[in-house]
């Protein structure tokens, strides 16, 4: 009896840990600070739009991952001191059956992997929370989403910290729905890549990434560093960047000083987690 008791509090607990309150999807203007250039355009058969607070994504209906995700980084707010919450949840602003679930993942190997990563949305609670809504993730390998993919989200926030100027972050998936693995019982679409596209509003500096689908790519951005172009070429997605930017140049990557922002982050944050 106790040990059944023990077992109904512990999956209450698990359940409340991740019942956060979901906002409702607003209208795409009020996202206008995460696409200054404009919005990425891209046709898709089921498509839906969907504006948070740290975010601005286009979710393609039956793929269940985003097509691309677009936000602005902040200098004030490269390191926030809200703890990641893993509070992974279905987003109740589609209909059933139109988002990917937890459950999808379980047992694939795949990691819910974000899009929009948590450390970036981590300077207001309600903006972490819904970092970890599924309409943000898409399969990863533990390989690239812990690896390289990880790397370029780190050094975003220490260029973003070095240069004190605002970001704009383009990421997204490079994946054909008629022919790509599938995983869970909502036929969630595993990527054959990723993307991610980094912009220096104030300057118009540009820098993009390719990542191939696959295991243990190093720690050298230089391998999957690639053009605007060519990410264009892979998605289909035409992306909106700062006026006179050579979409086919490839410009050197910048200097990244991890050391800094990570001082930094350990002053800002000492006694909040």
């Amino acid at each position: 009896m106790k040990q059944g008791l023990l077992s109904i509090i512990l999956l209450l607990s698990t359940v409340s840990a991740h019942a956060w309150p979901q906002r409702a999807n607003v209208a795409p203007q009020y996202c206008a600070a995460h696409v200054p250039f404009g919005t990425p355009q891209v046709k898709k058969a089921d498509a839906t739009l969907i504006c948070r607070q740290g975010y601005f994504l286009l979710h393609d209906n039956q793929a269940k991952i985003p097509a691309w995700v677009a936000w602005q980084i902040l200098p004030q707010n490269i390191n926030g001191c809200i703890p990641r919450s893993n509070a992974f949840v279905t987003d109740q602003s589609l209909p059933q059956g139109k988002s990917a679930t937890p459950d999808d993942y379980a047992g694939t190997g795949y990691d819910k992997g974000h899009l929009a990563n948590d450390a970036h949305q981590s300077w207001d609670q309600q903006v972490e929370y819904e970092s970890f809504l599924m309409t943000n993730m898409s399969p990863q390998l533990p390989g690239l989403n812990r690896g390289i993919w990880k790397l370029l989200e780190t050094a975003t926030g220490a260029w973003g910290f070095a240069r004190q100027h605002e970001l704009i972050v383009y990421a997204g998936n490079v994946y054909d729905v008629r022919k790509d693995k599938k995983i869970g019982p909502s036929q969630v679409d595993v990527p054959s890549g990723l993307f991610k596209i980094v912009i220096d509003k104030q300057t118009g500096d540009t820098l993009a990434f390719l990542f191939p689908h696959k295991e243990n790519q190093g720690n050298d951005l230089t391998v999957v560093q690639t053009t605007v172009q060519a990410v264009e070429a892979a998605t289909g997605i035409v992306f909106a960047i700062p006026k006179g930017h050579n979409k086919a140049a490839k410009e050197p990557i910048w200097p990244v000083d991890f050391k800094s922002v990570a001082v930094n982050k350990r002053q800002l944050c000492r006694g909040a987690e």
